[in-house]
């Protein structure tokens, strides 16, 4: 065995070297999959690496000394193995997390921007037309009683829509900061939805659209804020009627099932643009295709207010396609001793 230093260094190195270049394949192959595994394959490198070392320097004379130093090195790898692979898990989890986080926040900046964007824009059409018809009743310029009657009640409507608009951005305001508290209470869902239909049936009728609901016999009760309940199924009801042609039909049912209440609003419309769906809940999102959750003169906001509002009830809203026409759920938690049914 040589005693120089060269001569040393030179057998470590083929005994490493080669540990080393393996180590290096196996980090590529598992590099952003398994960080657990790359946590794991750094610990080892260099303790695997170490033994092979001493192996080599010692020509592979297996002395005393050589098998002390393997036990000092199982021992570590021993204590650090599980070590790395328990950090290496952590890490990943605090990986995914912060990714998630900077997936939400980009996607939040999207709808702020839109929204932004959207509110511009649709708040100066009625704007402008107050402003124009003020000037002309101001100048002097429309003088027929009747024209003035009709300038007078367009004001009117668009002031009632700019008014909607406003409220409705205070209290997605108030969701989206988490500031919205409501005070829940035992309600049967079928007594909802039949006043949210009885509500309904003047725009169905003007838009000549069949509105109807099946409901079970026994009662549906659920933790909820009626007004905000109703609310959601309000919202959820007239984007059904604004988006479903004449002649068409517009159907509540209501259930439960696995511990939760549920209701379904089905239309016959034209449905969603599969593209479109996963975001139809966002804050004047508007689709590319004919359905768009804000092109019937409302707020823009409906249907993200109706998903904020079954976020406080520990609820969601979903929305599919069916072959002719959208349908969309509801779902909440179903208050014990409520008989379930389909």
């Amino acid at each position: 065995m040589p005693t120089d230093f060269p001569g040393l260094i030179g057998l470590a190195l083929i005994g490493t070297i080669p540990v080393v270049v393996v180590g290096a394949l196996a980090l590529r192959v598992v590099r952003d999959r398994l960080l657990g595994a790359s946590m794991l394959i750094l610990v080892l490198i260099p303790t695997v690496a170490t033994l092979t070392g001493f192996v080599a320097v010692s020509r592979m004379m297996f002395t005393d000394e050589l098998e002390r130093v393997a036990v000092v090195l199982a021992v570590v790898t021993a204590v650090t193995v599980p070590a790395a692979v328990l950090l290496g898990r952590a890490q990943a989890r605090q990986l995914v997390w912060e990714k998630q986080m900077l997936d939400q926040e980009r996607k939040a900046e999207r709808s702020r921007r839109e929204l932004v964007a959207w509110v511009s824009h649709d708040l100066r059409t009625p704007l402008a037309g107050i402003c124009a018809m003020g000037e002309a009743l101001a100048d002097g310029v429309v003088r027929a009683d009747d024209d003035v009657a009709r300038y007078g009640r367009q004001i009117m409507r668009d002031t009632s829509r700019l008014s909607t608009m406003v409220d409705d951005l205070f209290e997605m305001s108030k969701i989206a900061a988490g500031a919205l508290r409501l005070s829940l209470e035992p309600v049967d869902l079928r007594e909802l939805i039949d006043e949210v239909l009885a509500a309904a049936q003047p725009a169905a009728h003007r838009a000549q659209i069949d509105v109807a609901a099946r409901q079970p016999p026994t009662r549906i009760m659920v933790a909820a804020s009626d007004q905000a309940l109703t609310r959601v199924l309000t919202n959820l009801v007239a984007n059904a009627i604004a988006h479903t042609p004449t002649g068409g039909l517009v159907e509540m049912t209501a259930g439960t099932d696995g511990g939760q209440a549920w209701a379904r609003i089905r239309d016959t419309g034209p449905g969603i643009d599969d593209a479109d769906l996963p975001r139809i809940f966002e804050a004047g999102y508007r689709g590319k295709a004919a359905r768009s959750p804000s092109d019937n003169g409302g707020s823009g906001m409906g249907l993200a207010i109706a998903a904020g509002l079954m976020s406080v009830h520990n609820g969601v809203v979903t929305a599919r396609n069916l072959e002719q026409g959208t349908v969309f759920e509801i779902r909440l938690p179903l208050l014990s001793g409520t008989t379930a049914h389909e």
